[in-house]
């Protein structure tokens, strides 16, 4: 919450080393180089800071740096984890290397760990204290009970405040400590220890609502089994997800997760992808699919062989991602933080001025105006200003990320916030990608079948990507393909081959020109509606003409609607294909402008084109061919990116699913992230103006300070994790079959 402020003291002494016994433990564990750490406790931005310093002055650490956001600590040095939870253990957080999970039950939320436990004990003893001296007891009882509510609700926050000071940092802790302590010294006790008990509770509160945004990285990485069911030599050996190699075979069960990234070897089923993708329909697959790490094997048994071992599955490095992207700055934030850095120090000047000025020069009352100087210090205080961006960040991130969106950090969030033009690749983004046979026009005494058999045949052995279309046609219609012989590839214009006994030739309008001299009709026809035309001859003769097109998405008509309606200006569609191509899909998807016959140098002119005017665009796509444009435009948007290394690491944006829908939620996330933003901004510097002009006169006691500011932090966060939304439980969820069990029992 409160950024560091450098204090006016002596150089820190180093660190206090830790017990004897802590360093022969240590010295048995192995050097650690780029490690990370889960830190829990840290309610503000302050916070993270005492911790990095406290972590950056240990023998060994050449680089620590600390992320409020994701409460993660990334080390750079040759030293043991044992001593790095011990320096953070000192600076009153907790910390565990960030590859161990959690282990042991769940506690309930008022015994989790040490600081809240003893908030919850505080809580009594400040009540026993108000109703004592509600009753009249005398100052004797009622005075002990408030010290002691005090030093049970605030001796963490006492221990971090020390920290903070060993490190010349100034955070909430430091404030609150020497507000009760100040509160103490001029007999307010009950005003002491109503603010060390409000400040424990609200951070406690706070830490609660901020782990929620936090977990989403905890919450990926849960789906991935601990155990997997390995068949070696025949036989079913359940060993640990790490002991899996890659080459081994691993039988998936209904109602189970796929442990690893694997290929399907045997066995058919349905797998739920939607904590990878996005997609909450299942997807069928059989024997050479695919499979994500975390996914659940709806239906039937699944034998996979690893193709990636668990550190490296989709899953993890999904889940690696997102928490990258949670620690990122964002714009806002790192303005936000300048201003805190001068605002911070000025009110802090303002506030000794305060109690120092008015008894010294006007002969005023130093209790009345300490106590005032303190009031000035508590709300002026900029906690809620300074979490108002990261939580933000933090939650749409994690929001995105549960419905198989991932996006690149707090600058793509703000960016694609802001987005005004959105420009589409139309092959594999607005269309499948999948050639599809439209068209058949047989001539020369030929049926649509024996043609079509021809075609394929001649076809089939071509690398060519229009070959597949004839492929799948002949099977829809179950038709038999017969050999071919002396086939030969004639690069950019067709192919030759005999098929039965016959010399045939296939290919475009240039080949058919070459062995007709005139073009069929059909070819012109085709091409105005907008199919590329294919033709199959015999020496001169034309013997048929095929009608090839693209699929265009399912979803394609709605997502470029539903893209108007989040507030995009101009959707553009860009495309390598000719004119009437791009015409017909255009206007199948609804998209109203479009660039045809474009070299992907074109694509780069014309993102920078649009751009030009100082809108915000964004260009989605798929292909290698989409990588100038995708790097022109000020957000990148890569889809169907989760089985891409590249795309996950290079995109501003990533649709894991090949789903259109996708990026309208997408944009319209990040809008609303930019709007609970501004709001968290203005009302937090709106709530702090009005109590910084009130507590000079003494319109503000200390309890109303310390509310206030909590209040308004807690009102930040919680208005921050809306942004993660609720995940819906697909239907085919609803009743899982149960997991089976590895006993000999279950077998039989």
């Amino acid at each position: 919450m409160t950024p560091p402020v450098e204090l006016p003291m002596a150089p820190a002494s180093s660190p206090p080393r830790p017990p004897a016994d802590a360093d022969a433990t240590a010295a048995e564990q192995p050097a650690v180089v780029g490690r990370r750490f889960r830190v829990d406790g840290m309610d503000c931005a302050a916070c993270a800071t005492t911790v990095e310093k406290s972590v950056a002055a240990l023998d060994g650490v050449r680089s620590a740096s600390v992320s409020f956001g994701t409460a993660t600590l990334t080390l750079d040095g040759d030293i043991a984890d044992p001593l790095v939870v011990a320096a953070i253990a000192r600076a009153g957080y907790r910390a565990r290397p960030g590859h161990e999970r959690p282990t042991g039950p769940r506690r309930p939320f008022w015994r989790r760990d040490a600081r809240t436990l003893s908030t919850t004990v505080s809580l009594p003893i400040l009540l026993a204290a108000v109703i004592a001296s509600i009753v009249g007891a005398p100052r004797a009882v009622v005075e002990p009970l408030y010290v002691l509510s005090m030093l049970v609700g605030g001796w963490p926050i006492a221990r971090a405040a020390l920290a903070g000071l060993r490190r010349r940092s100034l955070d909430m802790n430091v404030l609150m400590t020497t507000a009760a302590i100040g509160a103490v010294a001029i007999g307010a006790y009950a005003e002491g220890a109503w603010v060390l008990v409000l400040f424990a509770i609200g951070t406690t509160l706070e830490t609660l609502a901020l782990e929620r945004s936090r977990n989403a990285v905890d919450a990926l990485m849960e789906l991935a089994p601990r155990e997997a069911r390995v068949l070696v030599d025949g036989e079913e050996r359940v060993v640990p997800v790490e002991d899996v190699h890659v080459g081994d075979h691993v039988r998936v069960r209904p109602g189970e997760r796929i442990a690893v990234d694997g290929v399907v070897r045997d066995g058919a089923s349905s797998l739920d992808q939607s904590p990878i993708t996005g997609e909450s329909v299942p997807v069928d697959v059989l024997p050479g699919d695919a499979t994500y790490a975390g996914s659940l094997n709806v239906q039937g048994t699944l034998v996979v062989r690893a193709t990636r071992v668990a550190d490296d599955s989709t899953l993890s490095r999904i889940a690696a991602l997102v928490e990258e992207a949670q620690g990122s700055r964002a714009p806002s934030e790192r303005f936000i933080d300048q201003f805190a850095r001068v605002y911070t120090p000025i009110v802090f000047a303002a506030a000794l001025l305060l109690a120092v000025v008015p008894p010294l020069a006007f002969d005023g009352s130093w209790d009345t105006w300490v106590y005032r100087a303190l009031a000035l210090l508590i709300v002026a205080c900029p906690c809620s200003l300074v979490i108002s961006v990261p939580v933000a960040v933090v939650s749409a991130v994690g929001g995105a990320a549960r419905r198989g969106v991932l996006v690149a950090g707090g600058q793509a969030l703000e960016d694609l916030g802001r987005v005004d033009v959105v420009a589409i690749d139309k092959t594999g983004t607005l269309t499948l990608g999948l050639p599809r046979l439209e068209t058949i026009a047989a001539s020369d005494g030929l049926t649509e079948d024996e043609a079509l058999v021809l075609m394929t045949a001649i076809e089939q052995p071509s690398e060519h990507p229009l070959a597949g279309a004839f492929t799948r046609a002949s099977r829809e219609r179950s038709l038999t393909i017969p050999p071919v012989s002396a086939f030969e590839a004639l690069p950019g214009r067709g192919t030759q081959a005999t098929v039965a006994g016959r010399a045939l030739w296939a290919g475009g309008p240039r080949l058919a020109r070459e062995r007709l001299g005139d073009l069929p009709p059909h070819v012109a026809n085709l091409h105005e509606a907008g199919q590329t035309a294919l033709v199959l001859g015999d020496g001169s003769r034309a013997l048929a003409v095929f009608g090839v097109a693209d699929t265009i998405r399912p979803e394609a008509r709605d997502a470029v609607a539903a893209l108007a309606g989040v507030g995009v200006s101009r959707i553009v569609m860009l495309t390598g294909d000719s004119e009437p191509v791009a015409r017909s899909i255009a206007e199948a998807a609804g998209v109203t402008e479009w660039q045809a016959e474009m070299l992907p140098a074109d694509k780069l002119q014309a993102v920078e084109t649009l751009g030009a005017d100082g809108a915000v665009v964004a260009m989605v796509g798929d292909g290698i061919n989409d990588a100038p444009a995708l790097a022109a435009a000020r957000v990148g948007v890569a889809m169907g990116a989760a089985g891409s290394d590249v795309a996950l690491q290079t995109a501003d944006v990533a649709l894991l699913s090949d789903r259109l829908d996708r990026l309208p939620f997408a944009i319209g996330l990040a809008r609303r992230a930019l709007g609970i933003m501004r709001f968290n901004v203005i009302s937090s510097l709106a709530v702090k103006g009005v109590l910084v002009l009130l507590a000079p006169f003494g319109l503000v006691t200390l309890i109303v300070a310390v509310a206030a500011d909590m209040g308004m932090s807690l009102l930040v966060t919680l208005n921050a994790l809306r942004l993660l939304g609720r995940q819906s439980v697909p239907e085919h969820q609803a009743q899982q079959p149960e997991p089976v069990c590895a006993d000999a029992c279950c077998r039989a």
